[in-house]
């Protein structure tokens, strides 16, 4: 029971920082990835389908992003959904290749999306002290019910805090390896 409780709150904080990782690829760096086109959807034939699916996405260079449609009436939907989406490129079309050409970042970019870092960070910090407070709270209900003892409600909530401990490290680890990715020129 108690084990089971551990066990979610483990789960649930891994999964947020999952999340945050994932979150984390799509900002920008001033360096191709082909997650940045990862999450545009592409209307093919009435319906709408992720860019991978109707196109391979391949990397050229450190800077640029090939976009081939496997359908050659595929070119002008795909480029309509870049130029509609947040990833903030124009997208430069020679016959059924499209290329996204990644800029230079301007060091005040650089510090926004840094700044932005921080804030992803700190949204799944609070993530992490939401999971920690529903677990404790599963144990107090498990207290109240007379199903555990006091000692093995303090035992429980200093293990789940070791684990939220863990977790909020985890984060700072992973936002400071991206602001630094960041920065670098």
């Amino acid at each position: 029971m108690l084990n089971d409780i551990k066990t979610d709150a483990q789960t649930r904080m891994g999964k947020s920082i999952d999340s945050l990782k994932h979150d984390l690829t799509r900002i920008r760096t001033g360096r191709a990835s082909t997650a940045l086109v990862d999450h545009i959807k592409v209307s093919y034939y009435g319906a709408d389908m992720p860019l991978t699916q109707v196109a391979s996405v391949s990397l050229s260079d450190a800077r640029t992003i090939i976009i081939t449609p496997w359908e050659k009436t595929m070119v002008a939907p795909i480029e309509k959904a870049l130029m509609a989406s947040d990833i903030g490129i124009t997208p430069t079309t020679a016959g059924t290749v499209i290329r996204l050409n990644m800029p230079a970042l301007t060091e005040e970019r650089r510090r926004e999306l840094a700044k932005h870092v921080g804030h992803e960070g700190e949204n799944a910090k609070i993530a992490i002290r939401n999971v920690r407070r529903d677990a404790l709270q599963q144990v107090k209900d498990l207290l109240k019910e007379k199903l555990i003892t006091e000692d093995d409600e303090s035992r429980v909530d200093d293990e789940i805090q070791k684990l939220t401990d863990k977790a909020v490290k985890d984060v700072d680890v992973v936002c400071k390896a991206k602001e630094e990715e960041l920065m670098a020129l």
